[in-house]
């Protein structure tokens, strides 16, 4: 009779490897946010008065279909938005064509001149992701070197170095992230 030869359980084999599968699933970091942070502002309450934006207050940037960049209804060219985009937001020679600004007592700061102005975006459907991004990208920098800017005059750091919840309260009170998303154009056209 010819001898056997043992046998290894394969049904605990399996096991185990299901187990070592899991747990690597379990504790492995898998990053897949991606997108862009924006804290949208809480609603108005119905009985609420439409809030009134004069047209000088408006920083209007477009895309088209074609990936052109428009600001104030010219065309631009992406490497500049970001310097566009600031100065119109500070005005600092109080341009009566550029954003007007109010005076606030912000606690923490003082007195401080608060922009009115909104940076209102539209893209067509057919604007390419990349260019979205960039743009949104050029936008988000001009608000923070602004923040940056204001930050190291009162503090003298910067604003992402800042550690008092309190003065980066102040901080974003002085200067608000106002970026405005329109719906969508149908392709070919920007207004």
């Amino acid at each position: 009779m010819a001898k056997k030869s043992p046998t290894i359980n394969g049904g605990s084999m399996s096991d185990i490897s299901f187990l070592l599968l899991t747990f690597f699933l379990l504790t492995s970091s898998i990053n897949t946010d991606l997108g862009i942070a924006r804290k949208l502002p809480p609603p108005l309450p119905p009985d609420a008065p439409k809030p009134e934006i004069h047209d000088r207050n408006v920083f209007k940037v477009a895309v088209n279909f074609r990936d052109e960049l428009q600001v104030q209804g010219k065309l631009a060219d992406i490497a500049d938005l970001r310097d566009m985009a600031k100065e119109f937001l500070a005005n600092p020679n109080n341009n009566p064509k550029m954003s007007e600004k109010k005076m606030e007592d912000i606690a923490g700061l003082g007195p401080v001149a608060v922009s009115k102005g909104v940076v209102s975006l539209r893209n067509d459907r057919g604007t390419s992701y990349e260019m979205y991004v960039r743009v949104q990208n050029e936008l988000t920098a001009a608000f923070h070197e602004l923040r940056d800017e204001l930050s190291q005059e009162r503090f003298g750091i910067r604003f992402n170095d800042l550690t008092k919840d309190a003065d980066i309260e102040a901080i974003q009170k002085a200067i608000p992230l106002t970026i405005s998303e329109a719906e969508p154009t149908a392709v070919g056209t920007t207004k």
